[in-house]
């Protein structure tokens, strides 16, 4: 049995846990310790007014008023409790009592039930949320994995066209889902190879899945069980080791890609030469000065031989699935139905649409 197949089979007795991030929200954690900071605050806030004036305040148990006695008139008013056995007996007490400590008060239950609301209605918020997010998500792109290649492929694809919420990030690390929600992505937590979660992210009427999970087991499974989902989406996945490719593509990935490949042929090149890492990513970047375009060929340019046709250079064109060469005698003029590889001047600033 492969080393593979071993981790494969070790991922699909792991569990996993979801919280939807469609905006840049803080952790309950910091959330519930900042509120309990606002109540102790705004209780020694209280307390402090009341012992500067507590001569106007008195205990009818024992007529003496302490420090303690004071806190606890403090926390029974804030609480709206009032037992009545310490009261305000001047007229500043009672004003103070009007216009601070009343205020208090309310300040205190808004805390109380906004944080009861959130803690108990939590989940079927998130419910709701996830319902109406999969009602409103259509040929949507999901990306399993926020690592350094999925934030960067997600930027890509939003320099391209792809609205940022069109793009939901799944990823079992809060700080990155936290990045993703400011960019403007939807970020569900949880494990990519569960079927669930990849029911919540929208596999199912997905365009297109990446996946880039940093691990080619994970990759692997996540694959089979996309393909499971979505037969028509397409697959994109990251090989860490480039003999797992053909593993992927086997397991239903359209594409694979191998940065480890790409980055070796980039420095060996880079030995010889000072532009071609240069001009490769100018290239392969929606930002650079060149579109490598792929695309149907245009009605105006069937017949023309490949090379430069108008304002393009035809580099390649795909007829019946073969690759046919500009350098190539035999067929290398466009016809009808040609998928072209065209390379494209692109003005700067413009957006890379149309561009796959």
């Amino acid at each position: 049995m492969s080393t593979l197949t071993r981790r494969i089979r070790r991922l699909r007795r792991d569990t996993s846990d979801k919280i939807l991030f469609a905006s840049a929200e803080a952790r309950p954690g910091r959330v519930l310790a900042a509120r309990a900071a606002i109540i102790f605050s705004l209780f020694a806030f209280v307390t402090f007014v009341l012992w500067l004036d507590r001569d106007g305040i008195r205990d009818m148990i024992d007529g003496e008023l302490s420090l303690v006695d004071l806190v606890y008139f403090v926390v029974v008013s804030l609480t709206t409790v009032g037992y009545g056995d310490i009261v305000p007996v001047t007229e500043r007490a009672r004003l103070i009592d009007a216009i601070i400590i009343t205020p208090a008060r309310l300040l205190v239950w808004l805390v109380f039930v906004g944080t009861a609301f959130e803690l108990f209605f939590h989940k079927g918020l998130e419910r709701i949320r996830m319902a109406r997010l999969q009602q409103q998500l259509r040929d949507h792109i999901v990306i399993c994995g926020y690592g350094h290649s999925g934030r960067t492929a997600a930027g890509e694809l939003v320099r391209r066209g792809t609205a940022p919420d069109q793009i939901v990030v799944v990823d079992q690390s809060e700080h990155l889902l936290q990045e993703a929600a400011v960019e403007g992505h939807i970020g569900l937590k949880g494990d990519a190879t569960m079927e669930r979660v990849l029911r919540d992210a929208g596999v199912d009427r997905a365009s297109a899945v990446i996946l880039c999970t940093g691990r080619d087991d994970t990759n692997a499974l996540t694959v089979l069980t996309v393909r499971q989902l979505n037969p028509k989406a397409r697959v994109i996945a990251n090989s860490r080791e480039q003999e797992n490719a053909p593993l992927l593509r086997q397991a239903g990935a359209d594409v694979t890609v191998s940065p480890s490949q790409i980055s070796g042929y980039l420095l060996a090149d880079s030995v010889g030469h000072r532009h071609v890492n240069e001009f490769v990513l100018d290239v392969l970047s929606s930002g650079g000065r060149l579109l490598l375009n792929e695309r149907p060929a245009r009605e105006e340019e069937i017949g023309k031989p490949l090379g430069v046709v108008g304002e393009a250079m035809v580099l390649r064109v795909y007829r019946d699935g073969q690759p046919i060469g500009f350098w190539e005698s035999d067929g290398a003029v466009i016809r009808a139905g040609d998928l072209l590889m065209a390379l494209e001047i692109q003005a700067y600033g413009e957006a890379g649409g149309g561009k796959s």
